[in-house]
């Protein structure tokens, strides 16, 4: 940056929801036609500070100057009207609509009250032009590729006359080829005096693009990089940092594989293929950044999503997983991320919601066996403890913790021989994740297999006999023992090279 003001100078901002510290004193400056990228690991804060610069939510402390005088920025409008434009990673665009219309919407050039469309069109080829798509402004959205909708989004956001352009993950969902149109016009803007905030868990893509890093970890500044200092390793270093102790497990893990994956491609990622195996009383920790297909896995493993291709064996013998049924009734069962939409159903009881999946197999010709429903509900909740009033109580006035383990109880009450879990301990509280922890091992004891999918590095180094590192669908190693600490599997997650093969 020149010795002048900063475009944007953000200072100590900080921002706190309940019972979460999202930001604290984080400071950030932004120069002309520069690339800013920030990194740092989930939940480092980056999102947030995203939020607070566009007008999406407003800090509880610090402020921001634009061109070193103070600004209030308290709604998109205000961040628009200074020329922030926000580039989100879910695109928002109207898919029915043409290229035109998204990027004028609900600013549309008007001759009297109708909309002028020779000027709507003439307007927008300008833009589009800037962006280097070349489409008729004519054309539904919905007939471009994700990669070209990414363009029509920088189009809108250039036609709000904007300064500064804040990407997330602007890349998450392009081909190769897409990626290198999105930074050729990433250059060509930072050397029109476009400035541009970029968020990136590829860092390779950080190395190509970036003037400067800064490294935010658990909402502050974790420090930067200058051009010449921004490499894989260094950044890694700074989004890592903190010392962790790994907690002392004794594996439990013995035997023959109680599930086998042989070649496994998955929807999402079809040309990847995934190999893993998981012994009676093993904890397998699934560690990777957002997007890396962690999800999707275990979305195939319990048959949710049909498998491209490869193999899936349980116990030894191959299971054709069509549908969770087929999963269920093979073995498996599955934890969601989302315990509110997909996890438990809120409007119902804690015996209804205990008991779902057990239904049928504890039906009296047909009919609901009340009696055994009790049974089942009073016996998981005993061993989850569940605080809850009394089992007829609705789940959606439980707390977080409780409702997860309902979810879980649901489950284990089939007496599962694999467990899939994905993000087991998101969004409670500290006394819950250890109960949660307590519950993982003491089934590990009893030889289920564990397979679980966390976006907490600690969560992930302390529970794991072995952890699985994935980046952009593909298993980019497996690490145990000594191998396995926080800036190796960072190193795997980002795309760098492993320190130890998966078998």
């Amino acid at each position: 940056m020149s010795s002048s003001a900063p475009l944007i100078d953000a200072r100590l901002l900080s921002k706190r929801f309940p019972g979460v510290r999202a930001l604290h004193q984080v400071s950030l400056k932004l120069g002309r036609g520069e690339v800013l990228a920030v990194i740092g690991e989930n939940g480092a804060g980056k999102s947030t500070l995203m939020k607070i610069l566009a007008g999406i939510q407003e800090p509880d402390h610090g402020e921001i100057l634009m061109e070193g005088k103070p600004v209030r920025i308290d709604s998109v409008r205000a961040a628009e009207h200074l020329g922030i434009a926000l580039i989100h990673q879910e695109l928002n665009l109207a898919d029915n609509l043409d290229v035109a219309s998204n990027i004028f919407l609900g600013r549309e050039p008007r001759r009297s009250c109708f909309v002028d469309r020779g000027r709507l069109y003439a307007n927008s080829t300008r833009f589009l032009v800037q962006v280097g798509l070349d489409c008729p402004p004519r054309t539904l959205v919905s007939s471009l590729s994700l990669g070209r909708q990414q363009l029509v989004e920088i189009a809108k956001a250039l036609s709000t006359n904007a300064r500064v352009l804040i990407m997330d993950e602007p890349t998450s969902s392009l081909s190769q080829h897409e990626t290198e149109q999105l930074y050729r016009v990433v250059k060509d803007l930072r050397s029109r005096g476009v400035s541009i905030v970029y968020i990136s868990h590829r860092l390779g893509e950080v190395k190509e693009l970036a003037d400067r890093v800064l490294v935010l970890r658990d909402g502050e500044n974790a420090g930067e990089l200058l051009r010449d200092e921004i490499n894989h390793d260094a950044m890694v270093k700074k989004m890592v940092g903190r010392d962790l102790s790994r907690h002392a497990r004794s594996s439990f893990g013995h035997g023959e594989a109680l599930l086998e994956v042989r070649a496994l491609r998955t929807p999402a990622n079809p040309t990847h293929e995934l190999n893993f195996s998981i012994r009676p009383g093993e904890i397998v920790g699934v560690a990777g950044l957002v997007g890396a297909g962690r999800t999707e896995l275990l979305r195939v493993l319990f048959g949710i999503d049909r498998l491209v291709g490869g193999e899936i064996h349980v116990a030894g013998k191959p299971v054709h997983l069509r549908s969770p049924m087929d999963a269920i009734q093979a073995g498996l069962a599955l934890v969601p991320e989302d315990r509110k939409q997909q996890g438990v159903i809120l409007e119902m009881s804690v015996r209804e919601n205990t008991t779902l999946p057990s239904l049928r197999r504890e039906a009296n010709a047909g009919f609901l066996n009340r009696q055994r429903e009790g049974q089942i509900a009073v016996e998981m909740t005993r061993q989850l403890d569940v605080k809850t009033p009394n089992l007829g109580q609705f789940v959606q006035y439980l707390s977080g913790g409780n409702q997860q383990k309902v979810a879980l109880a649901k489950w284990l009450a089939m007496e599962p021989k694999v467990l899939l879990l994905d993000e087991p301990t998101r969004g409670i509280d500290i006394a819950a994740k250890q109960e949660i922890y307590r519950l993982m091992e003491e089934l590990a004891g009893r030889g289920v297999a564990i397979l679980f999918v966390s976006s907490e590095m600690e969560e992930v180094l302390r529970m794991s006999d072995r952890a699985l590192v994935m980046c952009q669908g593909r298993i980019t190693g497996e690490l145990s023992g000594d191998e396995l600490n926080e800036e190796s599997v960072m190193r795997l997650a980002t795309g760098g090279e492993g320190v130890a093969n998966v078998q």
